[in-house]
């Protein structure tokens, strides 16, 4: 199967760190949907990353949805757990993890605007989501070695994927400070072989 990411991209690092994990073997495909040449489009009709491609020809897109098809390859480790409930909890971790990534990625996309088109205002109101789900995020990870359960699960890898892009995109946040929690589960995740193997270029 063939992985089309950006290596910027959190999203498609979260998947890049699932495959990784599990050790499934795939063909990393860089592309960018922002270059004249992407081929996104024509296998992702929204034009974003990551996109997976098997090699039967079938797509799946996006990140949580190629996550949730991943796991229905039965590669160890198991990132979701097998009770229903629980495993409802998980994804909704990660969500939260994804809107906070989301809120950063459209800050950043405004931040770049021309003089005169860029709103302030827009970027204040992500970064107030980014600050509410961070203090949710803190809740959930205080006293507690992992997110859910007694072990790694998708919700650790997209929140230490959010972490990092807001370490990448917006140090001058300095979360650390009032997310000890957060500080500790970060250190842990970024220790990781598999979050070492797929640390974006900066730029």
């Amino acid at each position: 199967m063939k992985l089309f990411a950006s290596p910027t991209s959190p999203y498609a690092r979260k998947i890049r760190i699932v495959l990784f994990e599990k050790q499934l073997p795939f063909e990393l495909v860089e592309d960018s949907p922002w270059e004249s040449a992407t081929r996104v489009p024509e296998i992702n009709p929204l034009g974003k990353v990551p996109v997976l491609v098997l090699d039967d020809g079938e797509v799946f897109f996006d990140s949580p949805v190629i996550a949730g098809y991943l796991e229905t390859l039965n590669a160890e480790p198991r990132l979701l757990p097998t009770d229903a409930l629980a495993r409802v909890r998980v994804r909704q971790t990660e969500a939260l993890a994804d809107g906070i990534t989301d809120a950063a990625v459209t800050a950043l996309l405004e931040s770049r605007r021309p003089d005169g088109e860029r709103s302030d205002r827009e970027i204040a109101r992500q970064t107030a989501k980014i600050e509410r789900g961070l203090d949710v995020l803190e809740r959930r990870a205080t006293g507690r070695e992992w997110l859910h359960g007694d072990g790694l699960s998708l919700a650790d890898i997209a929140a230490g994927t959010a972490l990092a892009y807001l370490d990448l995109r917006f140090p001058q946040l300095s979360w650390r400070d009032a997310h000890p929690a957060l500080k500790t589960l970060e250190a842990r995740m970024s220790a990781r072989p598999s979050f070492i193997e797929t640390v974006p270029p900066v730029g």
